[in-house]
């Protein structure tokens, strides 16, 4: 292959382009942008991971941190350690590495990290949604903790952004209508600005991942729950996968071999984040919202074990951004 174009922009695009770059490999990027989220909080392992694909130690060392989480879930708030950066997409996407693009000409092989697809479609595993909104922090322990709190009709997530500020995420009803439903959250915030337009927070797939010349990668493979927190981490793995699977493929590998083999890997991460998924939605509540996103959260995790059934054993192992022989990497 001489020319791997990618389609899109973000982390997943721009983990694809630096360590395919770093196998020399030619990259063209065609970007294709989306309206990018205000904040993010990423985990200690999420920033390690990311600081080792961009080979950046310095990586987010300035950004907010927070260091604990009050959580509400089906129980009495409990405050647990949490290691975390703040920042935002915007942010993300400017300290990245540029590619620069290669001459324009038909591609070999095209990752596509942003919709639509060559073909298929998504599978959603649920039905909610969740909106966005900046709030004033009434209590100044709030700007150094993030707060969860399940309520009868969704729930709501609190991360502290500039002074005095944060950003509020509800899930599974308009802001206005869970707060009013709570008891950690609501005494310390107010409203600083209208909700953003909703967007969809059910964990989603795409069927199938790839073709013979192409492959999907970052939320135009699948998006994760934003309870999970692990949605940026995902993108970065992802990444690293699928420019493996590339490299292979440019060297000469067993091209529906390694397809086969990434398209278990993520079905099979969909799987594992269903199933843990499934673990929060059965404990945060018991009316009929909770009980309907638990049920199609259990089905999903049975589909993704049914296509599982169906397919090959992984005959890859991860060494690096390389992928070996199960055999020979054991």
């Amino acid at each position: 292959m001489k020319i791997i174009a990618i389609r899109g922009s973000g982390i997943a695009a721009s983990g694809c382009a630096h360590i395919l770059t770093g196998a020399g490999l030619r990259v063209a990027i065609e970007e294709v942008r989306r309206p990018s989220v205000p904040t993010i909080m990423l985990s200690d392992p999420a920033v390690g991971l990311m600081r080792s694909v961009f080979d950046r130690p310095d990586l987010f060392c300035d950004h907010p941190q927070v260091r604990r989480r009050l959580v509400a879930w089906g129980g009495p708030p409990v405050m647990v350690r949490h290691g975390a950066v703040l920042t935002s997409e915007d942010q993300v996407q400017a300290v990245l590495p540029v590619v620069a693009n290669a001459p324009v000409m038909p591609a070999d092989f095209t990752i596509h990290t942003a919709s639509p697809l060559p073909q298929g479609g998504m599978r959603i595993f649920g039905d909610r949604h969740a909106v966005a909104m900046k709030v004033k922090l009434r209590d100044r322990r709030s700007a150094e903790e993030a707060m969860i709190e399940a309520v009868a009709g969704g729930w709501l997530y609190l991360v502290p952004a500039e002074a005095g500020m944060g950003w509020l995420l509800g899930v599974g009803g308009s802001i206005d209508n869970l707060l009013g439903q709570s008891a950690l959250i609501a005494p310390v915030v107010d409203a600083a600005g209208g909700e953003a337009a909703p967007f969809l927070a059910a964990p989603r797939l795409h069927m199938p991942l790839h073709g013979d010349d192409w492959l999907a990668c970052g939320t135009a493979a699948l998006g994760f729950d934003p309870i999970c927190g692990d949605g940026t981490a995902q993108s970065v793995r992802e990444a690293i996968l699928a420019a493996a699977v590339v490299t292979a493929i440019a060297e000469g590998g067993d091209r529906a071999a390694l397809l086969s083999h990434y398209q278990s890997m993520l079905i099979a991460a969909m799987r594992r984040h269903l199933l843990l998924c499934a673990q929060f939605y059965a404990n945060g509540g018991q009316g009929e919202w909770w009980r309907a996103q638990h049920d199609a959260l259990v089905e999903g995790h049975g589909w993704c074990t049914a296509l599982l059934a169906k397919m090959p054993e992984p005959r890859f192992l991860l060494d690096g951004f390389r992928l070996a022989p199960r055999q020979a990497a054991a």
